[in-house]
């Protein structure tokens, strides 16, 4: 078991000041690196174990924020507050953007490799950085689709991995095929698992206080979910590459 070194990093966005959770591997050298989107209810311990998950595997993780250090229990208050940022890209876009500074900006990362991962709003969240001409290796998004503006998914220039349930109210199959007639219209390397019965948030274990209707647990599409993430990353943010040129000459 490798040791892992984690802190939390405040920093502006979106008029909040946003508290992120940043998992950093072993040793001293420049690695890979990703961004991870948390749900619409904010950052919890879950995406938190789920960046440390990354950094004892090798990789530089940022959990960033989206709700100010808030996490909404009640569903009515999360969607009083994610419905109109889902309705702003350039919000998301901002959200997005000053995290990426945050990750890059930290010593261990190669600035060159970088991924962004996401669950539900923070899936969309990656999803407009790639709209927004981002520079990344590969962009994951679980439980997590939207349309973008006309001609905007041709700056999406690496992989694209998207996981829904085939269950999901939220995420229907309308908005599915929407997506994917999207990335294929603009010619993008993009991958779509539909996990059957799932419904909305899968991945997230069950809690105690009241959940939309059409949202529950899958354990078994959880741990599918979460190695076809892994599988993502390994195939385009390979572990044990070179640093990049741009890596090697900022360290």
């Amino acid at each position: 078991m490798t040791t892992v070194t984690t802190r939390t990093v405040e920093y502006p966005a979106d008029g909040l000041t946003m508290i992120g959770h940043l998992a950093l591997p072993a040793g001293t050298d420049r690695a890979p690196a990703v961004l991870l989107g948390p749900e619409g209810l904010g950052l919890t311990d879950i995406q938190r174990r789920r960046a440390d998950a990354l950094a004892e595997l090798g990789y530089v993780a940022l959990a960033f924020d989206i709700n100010g250090g808030r996490c909404f229990e009640d569903p009515q208050q999360m969607l009083a507050h994610v419905t109109p940022l889902l309705a702003a890209p350039g919000r998301m876009r901002d959200i997005g953007h000053a995290a990426l500074d945050v990750l890059r900006a930290e010593p261990r990362t190669d600035p060159d490799r970088i991924a962004a991962v996401g669950y539900g709003t923070g899936g969309i969240i990656a999803l407009e950085l790639g709209r927004d001409g981002v520079g990344l290796r590969a962009i994951g998004t679980v439980n997590g689709l939207n349309t973008g503006r006309p001609g905007e998914a041709a700056r999406i220039h690496c992989p694209v991995w998207a996981g829904v349930g085939s269950e999901d109210p939220i995420m229907s199959s309308a908005q599915r095929d929407a997506f994917t007639a999207e990335m294929q219209a603009a010619g993008v390397d993009w991958r779509l698992v539909v996990y059957g019965g799932a419904l909305h948030a899968f991945h997230h274990p069950t809690v105690a206080h009241t959940v939309l209707p059409g949202v529950g647990h899958h354990p078994l599409h959880a741990g599918r979910a979460w190695r076809d993430v892994l599988d993502l990353l390994a195939e385009c943010l390979p572990l044990g590459e070179p640093a990049t040129a741009a890596g090697r000459s900022a360290a």
